[in-house]
């Protein structure tokens, strides 16, 4: 560590976003263009190097943390480069996407403010950009096998990254016109500007890996088909099956699911449309679920100039510090947390009648009312308890013109027929059973990421796509395989 006392001397500051009132007047990332590099350095040095780093258990990628704090408090990029993508395929994506459970797990969260490891990992990833430190990476030589990946999101591009640098032809098949899954068309682009995503997709492109689009798997080509016609085959189409609300009213139009909506508003930043066919514009908005989806719903309504918008969480509002009898470090605790949408909705003030920023913790929607011409025009509401069980007498109204319902997802859809064209086996959870090699019950046939992890963070996806690769390049070889295999697919996140 180049400071010893550096955890002492320097308090946490994270990377500044732009002010509200600039920022949601334009679809650009939150933060500070620039904000970043005058702090980074200071802030890589309050990482104490521990002798046993939890952050590195709490990252399923297994991120050599302070080996690159440390470079970039020494102002070595380079190296600090090559630390990082050691490990992490794409670590520009989870510097903006991921959560950072890494800090969670942070030896000086046990009684400070942890490492900004998310900030510091981002500054890399750019700088390395900037500095050229990642040209494409050709394989040497070509193995004679080839593999499909179907899925081109965080897991689908892992996977294919290193299985053409091994040296295997890869061809990645993507439903949607454009790459990259929910990173193009779920995640808005005031969280991650795509141009990031096309950098790393030339990056690829240059390597060998072969990309096609507009390619529905089982219905615009065959599985068995490909599956024939590959030596594996990788399916990591996400778990893109939603969760309804089946409560009465929800026929009424005017109701979506999150996306639904999402990838319309992406659209419009592609150029695709000029405004969204399901533009929250003069509407009043009520987004029912409490998670990220939610809050990327939240930034896209406020941007696109809602009348008011107020977003429903059935759980109680959480406190704003770990509960250590529950929620122990390094586990992930779950606390009050206000992402860049909750702080515009808050400064913006969308929803008055809100507990916090935009939100109605433990709150329920029983049922939707609307006109006469079966538009809905309420979303009808109750308090609940722990236990998420109704509380009588708490019965009330919100207004709404428009419903998002950023409930999650169960698991892969089922609706092209790739699951039943190969005969794939389903777990309980609606997810694709595998061994613990990433297998499926058809030789030669993968598995990885959400469609059978189940849905989860995209530093688990790209985890899962790390290690579903190494066990193809294992397959394929039929030698132990030397790409990095950081997880199994019985890993879970740390919790009580």
């Amino acid at each position: 560590m180049a400071d010893p006392k550096g955890f002492m001397t320097t308090p946490r500051q994270e990377w500044p976003r732009r002010p509200v009132e600039e920022r949601v007047r334009d679809w650009h990332e939150v933060y500070a263009p620039g904000g970043l590099l005058p702090i980074i350095g200071k802030q890589a040095n309050r990482c104490m190097n521990c002798g046993v780093p939890f952050c590195h258990q709490a990252c399923p990628l297994g991120n050599l943390i302070p080996d690159w704090n440390d470079l970039v408090s020494l102002g070595d990029w380079r190296a600090a480069s090559d630390r990082l993508h050691a490990t992490n395929n794409f670590p520009e994506f989870t510097g903006r996407l991921c959560p950072a459970p890494c800090e969670a797990g942070c030896v000086l969260a046990i009684n400070q403010p942890a490492v900004t490891i998310k900030n510091v990992e981002c500054a890399i990833a750019d700088r390395a950009w900037e500095e050229g430190f990642l040209p494409p990476q050709p394989p040497d030589r070509l193995s004679g096998r080839s593999v499909a990946v179907i899925g081109s999101g965080p897991t689908g591009l892992a996977a294919a990254q290193q299985l053409t640098r091994a040296g295997h032809t890869v061809v990645v098949y993507e439903k949607d016109d454009r790459l990259g899954g929910l990173m193009r068309y779920g995640i808005p682009e005031f969280k991650m500007e795509k141009h990031h995503l096309e950098r790393r997709l030339e990056q690829m492109r240059a390597e060998g890996t072969k990309f096609r689009t507009s390619v529905v798997v089982g219905r615009d080509a065959g599985a068995a088909e490909l599956r024939a016609r590959h030596d594996a085959l990788v399916i990591a189409t996400g778990a893109t099956a939603w969760r309804e609300l089946p409560v009465p009213g929800r026929e009424l139009s005017g109701i979506h699911q999150a996306m639904e909506y999402l990838p319309a508003a992406n659209r419009v930043c592609e150029g695709d449309f000029e405004d969204s066919p399901l533009s929250a514009a003069g509407r009043h908005v009520v987004i029912i679920g409490g998670g990220d989806t939610g809050a990327d719903c939240l930034g896209t309504v406020i941007r696109q100039g809602a009348a008011s918008v107020t977003q429903l969480d059935i759980y109680p509002q959480p406190g704003t510090e770990r509960d250590d009898d529950t929620e122990p470090w390094p586990t992930y605790p779950k606390i009050y947390r206000l992402s860049a949408a909750h702080e515009e909705a808050d400064a913006l003030r969308t929803a008055p009648a809100a507990d916090a920023d935009a939100r109605l913790f433990a709150a329920s929607t029983f049922r939707f009312t609307g006109d006469a011409e079966g538009r809905v025009r309420e979303v009808h509401l109750m308090e609940v308890d722990a236990q998420r069980r109704p509380l009588p007498g708490t019965e009330r109204t919100l207004p709404a013109d428009l419903v998002l319902l950023a409930l999650g997802f169960s698991g892969p859809s089922q609706e092209d027929g790739l699951i039943a064209q190969l005969g794939l086996e389903l777990t309980p959870r609606g997810t694709i059973a595998r061994d613990r090699a990433f297998a499926t019950n058809v030789p030669g046939v993968f598995a990885a990421g959400d469609a059978a992890r189940g849905q989860s963070l995209i530093v688990w996806a790209i985890a899962e796509g790390r290690a579903v690769a190494a066990a193809v390049d294992h397959y394929l070889t039929g030698a132990p395989s030397r790409l990095p295999s950081p997880i199994s697919p019985d890993d879970r996140p740390m919790r009580v």
